[in-house]
């Protein structure tokens, strides 16, 4: 089997992802790699504690590498940041790399071309799989996730802290598709079938947060395409139990 690192974001798509790693023979899923914005201590993106990131690590009895960035770290600095842990991983003989993604071409393509720059192989396991039907076999294995960011421009507030479940999928307005693929929402997943324990929060406040696009726009690496910048966000804090 081939030995291989999982993106663990925290949510949803990395743990369908990791769930589909382990019931394959062809990869051993041995350690997580996450993202942390250090300014803040949270995962980047979903705003989760790094202490809640460390209880998921341990229930799924796995391994996490964290790469700490600074909330206006540029994509030269995330590219830099990334090979260096990328190189602990060659070191330690890792050969692939895996994916929560789901359609988002441009995305692929610069994993797949920073990768190959460094001898690391891109695994893609639910590349171009129908999102609806994703997101209803997520519920249907047992996963349990809530949503703990909402991008604004999409979604308003009220979804931000519900539960994934079927309900939450029949509200969703038409434009927005069922797993968040296009930064719709980002999601905590706290139990389900790669956990060995749920990992027990209660729900905090929620947040509404602007913000404005950084003086070198056209290279920050947490900037979600080239045409336009989501400025505003809702965030739901979870408190570890």
């Amino acid at each position: 089997m081939n030995k291989a690192y999982l993106n663990w974001s925290s949510g949803k798509d990395s743990a369908l992802s990791l769930y589909y790693s382990r019931e394959s023979s062809e990869y051993k899923v041995e350690k997580l790699l996450t993202t942390i914005n250090k300014d803040v201590g949270r995962v980047t993106m979903h705003g989760v504690r790094k202490e809640l990131l460390l209880r998921q690590a341990e229930s799924i009895g796995l391994p996490i590498q964290i790469v700490e960035l600074g909330g206006d770290t540029s994509m030269e600095a995330y590219n830099l940041k990334m090979k260096e842990a990328t190189n602990i991983l060659i070191r330690e003989n890792f050969s692939h790399s895996i994916f929560g993604d789901i359609f988002l071409e441009d995305l692929k393509l610069y994993r797949e071309e920073q990768l190959e720059k460094i001898g690391l192989i891109p695994v893609f396991p639910l590349w171009n799989k129908n999102t609806g039907n994703l997101i209803s076999e997520f519920i249907d294995l047992g996963f349990k996730a809530i949503v703990v960011c909402t991008n604004s421009r999409f979604l308003d507030d009220s979804f931000c802290g519900k539960i994934i479940d079927n309900q939450f999928v029949k509200d969703l307005p038409e434009s927005v598709d069922p797993c968040g693929e296009n930064g719709e929402f980002h999601t905590f997943v706290f139990d389900g079938p790669v956990f060995k324990f749920p990992v027990n929060f209660e729900v905090g406040e929620k947040i509404t947060r602007s913000y404005k696009p950084a003086k070198n726009d056209d290279d920050n690496c947490f900037k979600d395409d080239q045409k336009t910048w989501d400025t505003e966000f809702c965030f739901c804090d979870l408190i570890p139990k």
